[in-house]
């Protein structure tokens, strides 16, 4: 009896431990002091939980191209800044403006995301700004 108590005991402390691996807050990840304005072409985008992340290429100082991830909010926080499946497209040119990662990383947290050809600007959902 005391080894299955024990074994019911252990499970639920692993079961429990994966969600709270799972997902992170942001000044875990990310540096508010950090603020970026990044521009570069869409190579993918993955609608998944916890984030939405999309995959732009940048070039970096020395011109070699660098595919940066901008991480987004949930998938349904994103939904209700404007954005679906089909909002942007692998090829176009996008200016992301947030935070970089502490890690070093080619990696941000959007704040914004505006299509470098038309000016129209969505929110991330994420850390929104809320300005015009």
């Amino acid at each position: 009896m005391k080894i299955l108590t024990l074994g019911a005991v252990l499970l639920g402390l692993v079961v429990s431990a994966v969600p709270a691996s799972a997902h992170h807050s942001f000044a875990a990840e990310f540096d508010s002091n950090k603020p970026v304005t990044i521009q570069g072409n869409v190579t993918r985008i993955a609608w998944t939980n916890p984030h939405v992340w999309i995959y732009v290429m940048v070039p970096d100082d020395a011109g070699k191209m660098v595919n940066w991830g901008f991480e987004m909010g949930a998938p349904q926080q994103v939904r209700r800044q404007g954005w679906d499946r089909t909002t942007l497209k692998a090829g176009d040119e996008v200016i992301v403006q947030g935070f970089l990662a502490r890690d070093g990383s080619p990696r941000m947290n959007a704040r914004n995301v505006t299509w470098a050809d038309t000016g129209v600007k969505l929110g991330a959902a994420s850390s929104i700004d809320t300005t015009p």
